[in-house]
């Protein structure tokens, strides 16, 4: 059973929901508190030992290699000044650990997926979406990778939603349940509420082998008119181990505004320097 060592973060949306802000940067730099949604990804995929990040782009979206480049103007200008370069150093990666391809038409995630192929190779991968803030000890995929060296396969992160929500997951039938760990005997993409399997659906993170690549080869679309991550991994179902973990964390969708707001708040709840200040303002409402 090879290690999980490279990430595929999709990053080629247009963030339409947060214009006009994402006019001109990637939404994936909105920042929640004091560090954009890409670096939340990022470090949480480090701590889970990956060594290679894939970001699949589009136009528009070079300002997040920048954003992990040196910053030389910024760093000569702040040591001259004698300011600490403490706050920079999880923006600086290490030569080679960061990869870009372009997803060059918005055909869907199991496309954009597809796109990283090549440097994928033979090896399994996690693949995570940015827009899904999990935040825990330990984090999301450090979970997933626990789990993934016990059972192998193929992993997705699942967490319970309202059933009349279902319309807008990927939702599992399970099987078997081991604590957190819940055997997944198929996958459906976006059912109406009264045809899903269960409301156990698939939320921001995989941890795929690299067979899904042979099966987004053929460019089959699912719902949407798109190109399905979650109509590929069905088909994997029964060929390969395939489970479900519930996270033990919390997630915030951000990819709308009011959830993004959510997680600011809840985040900067969490952070000493600026919580006692938020806790004041929202007593005064």
């Amino acid at each position: 059973m090879k290690p999980v060592r490279k990430a595929v973060f999709p990053v080629a949306g247009l963030g339409t929901r947060f214009l006009p802000a994402t006019k001109a940067f990637a939404k994936e730099l909105l920042p929640v508190v004091d560090r954009p949604l890409i670096q939340y990804a990022v470090d949480e995929a480090r701590e889970a030992g990956i060594e290679q990040m894939i970001f699949v782009t589009g136009r528009g979206k070079v300002g997040l290699e920048d954003y992990f480049d040196i910053g030389f103007e910024l760093e000569t200008t702040m040591r001259a000044r004698g300011k600490s370069l403490d706050l920079l150093e999880p923006t600086r990666m290490p030569p080679g650990s960061i990869a870009s391809v372009r997803q060059q038409e918005p055909l869907g995630l199991g496309h954009a997926v597809w796109c990283a192929r090549e440097i994928v190779g033979d090896e399994p991968f996690a693949v995570l979406l940015p827009d899904d803030l999990m935040v825990g000890k330990p984090g999301c995929v450090a979970q997933m990778v626990e789990a993934y060296n016990k059972v192998g396969g193929n992993i997705v992160c699942v967490q319970e939603v309202p059933r009349e929500r279902t319309a807008s997951y990927g939702v599992i039938t399970p099987g078997s349940a081991d604590g957190r760990l819940t055997e997944v005997k198929g996958l459906v993409e976006k059912p109406r509420p009264e045809d899903a399997p269960s409301n156990l659906a698939v939320v921001g993170r995989y941890i795929l082998q690299p067979e899904i690549m042979r099966i987004l080869e053929d460019k089959e679309t699912g719902a949407g008119g798109e190109i399905q991550l979650t109509d590929a991994m069905a088909k994997l179902i029964g060929q390969q181990p395939f489970h479900g973990l519930t996270f033990e964390g919390e997630r915030h969708d951000c990819g709308d505004k009011v959830g993004f707001v959510i997680a600011n708040i809840a985040l900067a709840l969490k952070r000493d320097d600026v919580a006692p200040a938020v806790r004041a303002f929202i007593a005064d409402l």
